[in-house]
């Protein structure tokens, strides 16, 4: 793979031609088939809770949704970090990548948390720690996307937009621990690295619900970044040609 410079911003010279690939159409079939084996034991086979009944099942989707926006959010981190250092487009768009699922993914722990919350605590929606910062991360993840959109030049709104990615590790730390370190509604967590709290079908479920949940991750990733990366270049390559026009104008006139 070569690589060019545009500006100081380094960028390859070859990359995906579309937004899908043999590699990718597998990956989906079998994000679909997980997502089927989650429901099945999600909504099916496994049991009701004994406190909180048929809506534990949330937390089927809902804690891997949120370690998988952390990732994201980690994601971003890293490549904002390599794109400041490298000034590197690759890094760049998948920090891009990565922010805007992540920031789905946390919209979904949101929502999921919300439904969850209204059976287990009366209300959807209570100003706690965990809960707080969390909708702190969603905002400065759509501060991210939304400084990244700017329309302004390409190194100019990525260097901008790489350094709120940066604030997003500190964040997540704060939400993580938010348990431990406050008192809060929010229940401790599921899985930890002295064990788990259930076992059975139960925590096979919530197993399943991890892989289908990070095969759809990965399989979203994959398909933000090739469309960034289409979007780039279709945007420079409309840019060489009006820059081409006026040089020509200018030859003419």
């Amino acid at each position: 793979m070569t690589t060019e410079t545009v500006g100081s911003v380094e960028a390859s010279a070859s990359g995906p031609t579309s937004t899908g690939s043999r590699t990718t159409m597998v990956l989906g079939i079998v994000t679909l088939i997980a997502l089927g084996v989650l429901v099945l034991f999600g909504l099916i086979l496994s049991p009701a809770d004994e406190s909180q009944g048929d809506s534990v099942r949330i937390m089927y989707v809902h804690v891997p949704s949120a370690i998988l926006s952390y990732a994201g959010c980690f994601l971003t981190a890293i490549g904002s970090a390599v794109f400041l250092w490298r000034k590197s487009q690759w890094w760049e768009l998948v920090a891009y990548a990565g922010a805007e699922v992540a920031a789905l993914f946390t919209a979904f722990t949101l929502i999921t948390g919300m439904l969850w919350g209204r059976p287990t605590w009366g209300v959807y929606w209570v100003w706690d720690a965990r809960l707080t910062s969390e909708a702190l991360l969603m905002l400065l993840l759509l501060g991210y996307l939304a400084v990244r959109r700017l329309a302004a030049d390409y190194e100019v709104r990525a260097k901008r937009a790489a350094i709120i990615g940066l604030l997003l590790v500190p964040n997540i730390v704060i939400v993580r621990q938010s348990v431990q370190w406050w008192r809060t509604l929010h229940q401790t967590p599921t899985l930890s690295l002295s064990g788990a709290e259930i076992q059975g079908l139960m925590l096979f479920s919530l197993f399943t619900g991890f892989v289908a949940i990070t095969l759809v991750f990965i399989w979203m990733v994959i398909h933000r970044f090739r469309v960034a990366w289409l979007e780039e270049q279709l945007e420079a390559e409309g840019l060489d040609t009006a820059i081409a026009e006026r040089r020509a104008e200018g030859v003419i006139s």
